[in-house]
């Protein structure tokens, strides 16, 4: 192989063995080189302004923003994940190893599926929320929301673990030449993957939050059918029911943007459909991450009113935990 043939390799010192370097096409590199990287910084800043908010203001520290701050975490976790393999995007060539290679691929798949158990929990707390009222205080507590956390994050790491079996037991599997980092799972793990990760949770967050929708309408309509004859003395439970309701809302934009940028990945992926396409719909999937923090400012005046504490570093103030920010 002559000097020439050697630029083009990952690392041309080892000849054959090693892989050859592509280029995407015009387009996917420009999503790439500049899409992608600020879309990754604007995801982490955001959810970390999530994440804070939770985490320090004692207002904000309730059964359904724990969730919320475990899809925040999950989401940093998986940009920061997808970062080294951006950069093969733009490099063409691996050059961690087939070790590191794994890993990284088992911790983007443990976020990415513990993304989803978060979407699960989120659409049953608005269902016990909107469809159980009276109870929901005794059946969601912080301390039990926690277990479910736990747990989601539990499951999602030892079924990845059974998904990547191969990959992890033998990291090189799959590669063709060295500096590729190539993910393949078996018929089994492929199945299992995808009823656990797409089909099940598809399902669940489909007819919860079509039974919350259902529920929820009905609930508005008597609201405004009573609201004439509602006086001072009940306007507070009124008001708790409407607070339920917008957030249930607020949390179902959540959800459904959720699906419209999951399930085209999970249906083309499925089919074995083009690389180029598929490449696509994981920016388009990833984007995701990205906009949750987003619908949180916009509907949500607590966490607007946060995010600005944070950003003008009034949290650093003594006492700024107990901060009225509802």
């Amino acid at each position: 192989m002559d000097t020439e043939d050697k630029s083009d390799l990952c690392f041309p010192q080892l000849g054959n063995i090693s892989c050859r370097k592509t280029s995407p096409d015009g387009s996917q590199r420009f999503i790439i080189i500049v899409i992608l990287p600020i879309t990754c910084i604007l995801t982490v800043l955001l959810n970390l302004l999530v994440i804070i908010s939770i985490s320090h203001f004692r207002q904000l520290y309730t059964p359904t923003n724990l969730l919320l701050l475990s899809l925040a975490i999950s989401d940093v976790l998986a940009v920061l994940t997808m970062l080294p393999f951006v950069i093969i995007e733009i490099k063409s060539c691996w050059f961690l190893g087939d070790i590191a290679c794994s890993l990284m691929n088992y911790l983007l798949f443990i976020c990415q599926s513990a993304s989803v158990g978060n979407m699960m929990l989120i659409s049953a707390d608005r269902f016990v929320a909107i469809c159980d009222p009276l109870h929901y205080t005794f059946k969601v507590t912080v301390t039990k929301i926690q277990l479910y956390i736990c747990l989601c994050w539990s499951a999602s790491v030892i079924h990845c673990g059974i998904v990547l079996k191969d990959k992890l037991a033998h990291p090189e599997n799959g590669n063709t030449c060295l500096g590729e980092c190539v993910c393949r799972i078996d018929f089994i793990g492929g199945i299992l993957d995808v009823i656990v990760n797409f089909l099940l949770p598809l399902g669940v967050i489909v007819i919860l939050y079509t039974r919350v929708f259902v529920v929820a309408v009905s609930q508005a309509r008597a609201m405004r059918s009573h609201e004439k004859c509602v006086k001072l003395q009940h306007s507070a439970p009124f008001k708790a029911k409407k607070s339920e309701l917008k957030a249930a809302k607020t949390l179902g934009i959540v959800v459904l943007v959720f699906l419209m940028c999951f399930c085209p990945y999970n249906i083309v992926s499925l089919m074995a459909y083009d690389e180029n396409v598929l490449n696509y719909l994981t920016y388009l999937y990833s984007l995701n991450s990205c906009v949750n923090p987003l619908i949180y400012a916009v509907f949500y005046p607590c966490f607007r009113r946060a995010f600005k504490h944070i950003v003008t570093l009034r949290v650093l103030q003594p006492g700024s935990c107990d901060t009225n920010i509802l």
